[in-house]
């Protein structure tokens, strides 16, 4: 079941950064910064990989770590 809640944060807080923020699943790739893409994708007890590229990329890969923490999602941030 996705959390309403906590796709709306997340997109909220993707959507504070220029960086392209991109959560890869399986081997589907979704922006961040969409709510009905994260819909369709977010599901707990999967683990993801969250890609960050941009100006921003430091402070956006911080506050996603502590979003998806918050509500208890397992991600992985690449770095690269």
């Amino acid at each position: 079941m996705s959390n309403n809640a906590a796709i709306v944060d997340i997109s909220q807080t993707a959507n504070r950064f220029r960086s392209s923020i991109v959560l890869q699943a399986e081997n589907k790739y979704i922006d961040v910064k969409s709510i009905l893409g994260l819909f369709t994708t977010l599901v707990s007890g999967h683990s993801y990989e969250l890609h960050v590229h941009g100006p921003d990329a430091d402070e956006a890969k911080a506050a996603m770590a502590e979003v998806f923490a918050k509500h208890n999602l397992n991600i992985a941030i690449v770095q690269d």
